[in-house]
């Protein structure tokens, strides 16, 4: 990453602002997807979750977020180690006082960031469908995006410490993440899997024997179509974080949207394939899983891997997704009915390992101004890795497991087994038709 703020032409400007402004699609088919894969009688519950934890993440995001994520030379906590100035934490206005709001990298960074807490906040929500109460979820939603996604977003693309690995510690270019695969996919992965552990499994969900019964989504369509809009959202995504946080130039879009597309092509052809070849035939949640997991995992290495990588990296996620849902459900006992902890956490870890993996293979550089790629980058990116696992996912389950102690975050199980359209609404999202009861999983 950049030591300095980048600089922008005001073409440059335009452009990533006007890429910015489709990040909310991905955001959309993400709530999509969600919907579809939960049960029918929470379908209007979890569109109103997911405008709920949108709406909560850019007020805290406003509020304290972007004070802690800061950008690239702007002010920041510092200590001295070795020496050394290692950055913490940002230092700005609390609900941006006195910030100038234009078409600087910096204001751009602020746009983008709300719109990326946002994301990050929708990812959780699949994991805690048909049992998350409202109130819960948008509380748990202002802790993400008030300090967890600011704190790790500050360390990996507003100038912090893992950005400062190469300049300080000679490893690489610094953690690199061009397009949030650490900061906003596995940030929210984990998150996910947290709930998942708090909240526990749905009712009917695991018989007395330990052994997962199956809960199929209700709508297909919701999902797949929840796949095209979040390809435009990423393509916006990716290429507006390759041009603030990586130091690529405006000209870059078509390579960071053509791996995008790339990388979630051949993530769902592979999980296709894999359910296909263990089940005779292909599993429509799970191909869906694996387009998002691809689009995760792009994420990373979109700014500066060519084309066959990034078939490579959405064909290893299109292998990983699957094997991570049947492993989670099977092996861990966690109901993730969306497959957010699967898609978004291994796909997003996958998508930082890659871009240790591949920095090296490629001829265009990780950084501005053309600078070569410096031994050492694999171990940037595995240090990020041990990071996300080793310190954001217990910050992050510590943080609502004492919400959970204050705010009890599962609906009470009348709520579940009326659904929760009714119970926390009144009114479902298909008045018109008979939504199915508990006769389809309880034994």
């Amino acid at each position: 990453m950049p030591a300095s703020s980048p600089t922008l032409s005001d073409t440059g400007a335009v452009l990533c602002a006007v890429l910015i402004l489709l990040v909310p699609l991905a955001g959309a088919g993400l709530a999509l997807i969600n919907t579809g894969l939960g049960r029918s009688r929470s379908a209007a519950h979890m569109m109103t979750a997911s405008l709920c934890v949108v709406s909560v993440a850019a007020i805290a995001y406003c509020a304290c977020g972007f004070a802690f994520q800061g950008f690239a030379g702007l002010p920041a906590h510092v200590v001295m180690i070795g020496g050394k100035p290692w950055s913490w934490l940002g230092r700005g206005p609390i609900f941006m006082r006195h910030m100038t709001l234009g078409a600087s990298p910096a204001s751009l960074a602020t746009l983008l960031g709300m719109f990326s807490a946002g994301l990050a906040a929708l990812i959780p929500l699949g994991a805690g469908a048909d049992r998350w109460r409202l109130g819960a979820c948008s509380l748990s939603t202002a802790l993400l995006a008030g300090l967890t996604y600011p704190l790790f977003a500050h360390w990996s693309w507003g100038g912090g410490w893992l950005a400062q690995l190469g300049a300080n510690y000679g490893l690489g270019q610094g953690f690199v993440d061009g397009g949030g695969a650490g900061a906003i996919q596995a940030v929210g992965g984990l998150t996910a899997l947290a709930m998942a552990w708090i909240l526990g499994a749905r009712r009917g969900k695991y018989a007395h024997d330990g052994m997962p019964s199956a809960i199929p989504g209700h709508n297909a369509v919701y999902v797949v179509f929840g796949c095209v809009l979040a390809l435009v959202g990423w393509c916006g995504l990716n290429s507006a974080g390759a041009i603030l946080f990586s130091g690529t130039d405006a000209g870059a879009v078509v390579r960071v949207a053509m791996n995008s597309l790339l990388s979630a092509a051949s993530a769902a052809l592979t999980a296709a394939l894999v359910t296909h070849t263990r089940f005779g035939k292909p599993d429509a949640s799970l191909t869906a899983n694996g387009w998002i997991g691809g689009l995760a995992a792009s994420s990373g290495a979109c700014a500066f891997a060519l084309p066959v990588e990034a078939i490579a990296i959405g064909i290893i996620a299109g292998l990983l997704v699957p094997v991570a849902v049947e492993w989670f459900e099977l092996r861990m006992s966690v109901d993730d009915p969306g497959g957010s902890i699967s898609a978004h956490a291994m796909g997003g870890l996958w998508g930082v390992l890659s871009v240790g993996i591949f920095a090296s293979m490629s001829p265009h550089a990780i950084g501005a101004a053309g600078e070569p790629v410096r031994a050492g980058q694999w171990l940037a990116q595995v240090v990020g890795i041990a990071t996300l696992i080793g310190f954001m996912l217990p910050l992050t389950y510590g943080l609502n497991w004492a919400l959970d102690r204050v705010y009890p975050q599962r609906v009470p199980a009348e709520g579940e087994r009326q659904g929760m359209d009714l119970y926390e609404l009144g009114a479902g999202a298909y008045p018109e038709f008979l939504t199915h009861g508990d006769e389809f999983t309880e034994r």
